[in-house]
């Protein structure tokens, strides 16, 4: 077996997503596995290079996992001609400028999202790539879980017929700070940073439904900062300023609908954190992270409206389940898998930089459309 060793620069994997998705469940996972195989007696060996602006926790973290590779000066990372790959997981606000010198060195780009703070940028990062030639990607992990590949595989089969409508609910409660820690980090919470949750999670939503159900043609929204003030990882309290919450409504292209709720003040009542339920002529599904449960057509009871007396049976109770039917590894893992390919073997992908650049659309609409509350145009992105 033949070793052929990925040079990867990581900036960011001292934050809570980079070091335990990116970092220790994917690229330590595959050197874990002995590297991946790329077929023909070759295997691809990911040699991972830690950047941060912190020392000392880039230190502790390379000394955690054996790694012997670490910088504080990302210059020097990327005038080393043996990196193959620059991957950013940095707030959104530090982005563009290190993806933009990354590209401009020849490096390979795979970055978190959003990919800038605004469309322009956006755009300027997928023009910039493709004239310099080097392959690029964003990271869409939500397509690689379980839930979402199971809702693929009956959107595939044609099990709803004609899809009416997608319903999600996504969030959970993000304590204040002050009587017990928070779970997000605080610049998440203050717009001056990059924060709120339409910059965080439109970009989701909008490869979710591009994906499975088709393109986004229209939006409208409703924002709101439903928690004033918390407290940071100090201890010390602030005004939030970003957007907490947020109901939007998409057309899609071919005539559904959907309407997704993100929320970082909202307790949990159902069965995992993010669920979709799809409509269709045919059938319904609720898909979560990992279970995905069905309700065909020819199954499907018939209630009738009596306030009056109780319910005798679950309404629940007359779903199944989709068997799983396969293996599913991690999302994030799966998808550097395929990045890394591309890189290297040059095989089809096109979760890349323009991609990006529509999530960031759908964040800068949805914040436009709740400011002015009205419904926008989503047009095609394109460089």
């Amino acid at each position: 077996m033949t070793r052929r060793t990925v040079r990867i620069a990581m900036n960011g994997v001292t934050g809570r997503m980079g070091h335990r998705q990116h970092l220790v469940r994917s690229i330590l996972a595959l050197r874990e596995q002995g590297g991946l195989d790329l077929g023909n007696g070759e295997t691809l060996w990911p040699e991972p290079v830690l950047v941060g602006r912190r020392e000392h926790a880039l230190r502790a973290l390379a000394e955690r996992h054996g790694l012997t590779e670490w910088s504080t000066d990302l210059d020097a990372v990327l005038a080393d001609e043996t990196i193959d790959v620059y991957f950013d997981a940095q707030v959104t606000s530090a982005r563009v400028d290190a993806l933009t010198k990354a590209i401009a060195a020849g490096k390979h780009v795979y970055a978190e999202k959003p990919t800038a703070a605004d469309l322009a940028g956006a755009l300027e990062l997928a023009r910039l790539a493709t004239e310099k030639g080097v392959k690029h990607g964003v990271v869409q992990d939500k397509l690689f879980l379980p839930g979402l590949l199971k809702l693929k595989r009956l959107v595939d089969g044609g099990f709803f017929g004609e899809i009416l409508s997608v319903r999600g609910e996504f969030g959970y409660w993000v304590f204040e700070g002050d009587w017990q820690d928070a779970q997000r980090p605080s610049w998440n919470y203050r717009a001056e940073d990059g924060g709120g949750i339409v910059v965080d999670m439109f970009p989701h939503w909008e490869y979710v439904l591009h994906e499975l159900f088709g393109r986004v043609t229209s939006v409208t929204a409703q924002v709101a900062t439903h928690v004033p003030r918390r407290w940071d990882e100090h201890g010390k309290p602030y005004e939030a300023t970003a957007d907490d919450a947020a109901y939007g409504i998409f057309q899609l292209e071919g005539g559904a609908i959907a309407q997704i709720n993100s929320s970082w003040t909202v307790r949990v009542n159902r069965d995992e954190l993010v669920e979709f339920q799809v409509d269709g002529t045919h059938g319904s599904a609720v898909a979560g992270l990992r279970n995905c449960r069905v309700q065909h057509r020819s199954t499907t009871p018939k209630p009738v409206w009596n306030p009056d007396i109780p319910a005798t049976y679950s309404f629940r109770d007359q779903w199944q389940e989709v068997p799983d039917n396969a293996e599913f590894d991690n999302g994030f893992k799966a998808q550097w898998e395929l990045f890394l390919r591309h890189v290297v073997l040059d095989e089809p992908y096109h979760w890349d930089l323009l991609a990006g650049a529509r999530g960031v659309q759908l964040a800068e609409l949805g914040l436009r459309s709740a400011a002015e509350g009205r419904r926008l145009e989503v047009p095609e992105v394109t460089l």
